[in-house]
């Protein structure tokens, strides 16, 4: 069969006829492809008949090329010179379609960990091989076209004319048909921590100034640029995504809108020199993925963006593994305690052996004896790590020092006894998570990295949080360009031969990638918990991130908070978390991660046993997950099933308005009886009235049973565990 559609898209091709057409296994998305007048490749997307993505363009701008190197004019003619060097440095025109390749592929993969034990991979392909004439260059384009959505990316073979080049822009297009609603975030080279935007697309200019902190010291990368991944919805119903997937040895993407032409366009994150990238043929570029969906489940239902990425690399994956954790990190984040040892900058410029003439803070968090109480609850409770933040020499003076002090990540403060901690967490049965705060300087990261990999490996560490605070060093480098984001994946497969698992911080967003490096456990990339303390996160932003942030992957968001008004243990705080307890329950079900915090002090959790019960009932390694209701920024109702058990956990996360809903429980075994606990809000309690105020009930379930009238508070949401 497959050899038929070669023959077919060949002998189309002979008859001139350049435009192709294939449609999704279920038949609801068409993709059209064609070359343009001008030679230019072009696509467009529908759903049922409805326009997804008008006709758009594709293709690059290249940096153009030194003509003293150039051998195909004559250079006795200027013109002839300047004229050769514009035409190289387009890949945009011109274009020929010389042959096609149709494929369709079924097939269903288990990942180490996640949202389900196997994933359907299902699409039909189109692969359009152009040439272009003036300048003998080739360049294909692989279309792959799921029911939920499309993915296409650029491939360069290996040919005489083009093999070393450097990308002024990428020029993919996404041209769509309507003002459509749309959620967003300000496109930014270094961070990703700003608060969603809910507008209409013609509007995205005009808040990008409300869209920036007030005090950041970030600049957007334009008057209209903003970051993937977007979620929009039509005025029809319809919802889309933009996004892309496998995002390797180039830069991550933004979009540029355009409202004149209703038009985002692609845009990378430039590299100290301002390029966009450096290549070598053969290559290819990562994907760029449209989600679509009658219904806003739709979208978090879908795989596209691990299916677009290559399979596992890791031969033995029996060292991976889903962690619950808890640590020395909310009393930081929120002033009650230190990560340095000392108070005395001059500390650090004595050396690492002064510190015993220095006087302690007193403040200090990862102390031998505070650790151990940490341990001992992390035992008592079955939590498998602690992570400790702020246990080596360095921390009084390191932010925006990269070039004066950096961290070596492997020695400890004189009150953190690294020896006598890992061997007692391991007699407990727990382990110590390692915590490296690179403070942005990466060449100094990368010399320490297999020494610090290696002490890891002598004290039983497996778990690794990086951090990437600060300026980049070298400067002018960005945390997205191509640059840093083949340091990320250098730092994860150096922590698989090691068989450690790494949590980044501030790092670039994911797309798809701990698929093929499933020690790549857990990300940041977004505004989580920590800005709570920081005078709060908008109420309706953890039913935004799986709409956003959630489609490259898991997020470490580190929820759990029971005692929301900072003040009443943090002098001097003020900040109020804007959530209910019970809300802080459901997160562990609606924001998918296999890296889960219970991010509050343990004393807040000694309080209130009977709601902690939930987090230490709630898995964070599933095999099923269903979406049973969401609307962005309004609410999400989620149902997982656990791994290798027949448990259920249920999740609701509402925003402003609340939300009240009936569940029917039909996914449950037939013929078994179950016992469901509801953890709710309270009568009377919101994200700002009583917000910790919570009640639980119990009953028994079948699959024939509807749990009617759940109740979600403003802010608040209710969890449920059904066993």
């Amino acid at each position: 069969m497959k050899n038929f559609f070669l023959f077919a898209s060949a002998l189309c091709t002979f008859l001139g006829l350049s435009a192709q057409e294939i449609t999704s296994p279920d038949g609801k998305l068409k993709m059209n492809f064609s070359v343009d007048s001008a030679g230019c490749p072009t696509y467009s997307l529908s759903y049922c008949g409805k326009v997804v993505i008008a006709p758009s363009h594709l293709g690059y701008q290249l940096k153009p090329e030194d003509p003293t190197k150039m051998t195909d004019f004559d250079w006795k003619t200027p013109a002839a010179a300047e004229n050769a060097v514009v035409r190289r440095a387009d890949l945009q025109t011109g274009f020929n379609v010389e042959t096609t390749e149709n494929a369709t592929h079924d097939e269903v993969w288990t990942p180490v960990w996640g949202e389900e034990s196997s994933i359907r991979n299902n699409y039909n392909e189109l692969l359009v091989h152009l040439s272009q004439a003036k300048n003998e260059r080739k360049m294909d384009i692989r279309f792959r076209l799921f029911n939920d959505g499309l993915g296409f990316r650029y491939e360069f073979p290996d040919q005489k004319n083009l093999t070393y080049f450097t990308i002024k822009e990428e020029k993919t297009e996404f041209a769509l048909n309507g003002d459509h609603k749309a959620w967003w975030i300000a496109g930014d080279y270094d961070t990703q921590e700003y608060e969603w935007q809910t507008t209409r697309l013609s509007e995205i200019a005009g808040r990008m100034k409300e869209a920036v902190a007030p005090n950041s010291s970030q600049t957007p990368a334009g008057p209209a640029c903003v970051q993937t991944s977007l979620q929009m919805k039509t005025d029809d119903g319809l919802y889309i995504n933009l996004h892309e997937a496998a995002c390797i040895d180039y830069a991550t993407m933004h979009l540029d809108y355009d409202q004149t032409n209703n038009c985002f366009t692609s845009h990378l994150t430039p590299s100290a020199s301002g390029d966009k990238g450096d290549l070598q043929t053969p290559t290819t570029s990562p994907w760029r993925t449209v989600i679509v969906g009658d219904e806003a489940t739709d979208i978090l239902a879908s795989r596209i963006t691990l299916n677009l990425n290559e399979p596992c690399q890791i031969e033995d994956t029996s060292w991976i593994h889903p962690t619950k954790y808890i640590g020395v990190w909310w009393e930081m984040i929120t002033g009650k305690s230190t990560w340095s040892y000392t108070d005395a900058v001059s500390s650090v410029k004595l050396g690492v052996t002064d510190y015993d003439k220095v006087k302690p803070n007193g403040r200090h968090g990862a102390t031998t004896e505070h650790v151990k109480d940490y341990i001992d609850f992390a035992a008592e409770h079955g939590f498998s790590e602690v992570l400790v933040e702020g246990w080596n020499v360095g921390w009084e003076d390191w932010f925006g020092h990269q070039k004066d002090y950096v961290f070596d990540f492997v020695t400890p403060y004189p009150d953190f006894d690294l020896k006598y901690l890992n061997d007692y967490a391991h007699s407990k049965g727990v382990k110590l998570m390692m915590h490296h705060e690179t403070s942005a300087s990466i060449r100094n990261y990368e010399r320490h990295l297999d020494a610090a990999y290696t002490m890891m490996n002598e004290y039983g560490y497996d778990a690794v949080k990086q951090g990437y605070v600060g300026d980049i060093c070298p400067r002018g480098e960005h945390h997205y360009s191509q640059w840093l984001n083949n340091h990320y994946l250098y730092t994860i497969k150096e922590a698989a031969k090691h068989h450690i698992m790494v949590n980044a911080h501030e790092a670039t967003r994911p797309t798809g990638i701990c698929r093929t490096w499933p020690n790549w456990i857990g990300n940041e990339s977004a505004r989580g918990t920590e800005y709570e303390s920081f005078g709060g996160n908008p109420v309706n932003h953890t039913t935004i991130l799986p709409f956003t942030r959630f489609i490259g992957g898991p997020m470490d968001y580190t929820p759990g908070i029971f005692v929301m008004d900072l003040s009443k243990w943090v002098p001097g705080n003020t900040s109020k978390v804007r959530s209910t307890l019970a809300r802080q329950l459901a997160l562990y079900v609606t924001l998918y991660s296999p890296l889960q915090m219970a991010a509050d002090i343990i004393e807040h959790y000694k309080e209130k046993m009977d709601a902690f019960q939930f987090i230490k009932d709630v898995p964070c390694d599933w095999d099923k997950s269903l979406y049973l209701e969401a609307e962005p920024g309004e609410y999400i109702v989620t149902a997982r099933k656990a791994k290798g058990a027949d448990e259920w956990y249920i999740g609701c996360s509402a925003a402003e308005t609340g939300h009240t809903t009936d569940i029917a429980l039909d996914f449950l075994t037939p013929g078994k009886t179950y016992t469901a606990t509801i953890y709710a809000d309270a009568k009377g309690t919101t994200w700002y009235n009583n917000p910790e105020g919570y009640v639980i009930t119990t009953r028994k379930v079948t699959n024939k049973t509807v749990l009617k009238k759940l109740q979600a508070a403003s802010g608040g949401g209710f969890a449920i565990s059904i066993k």
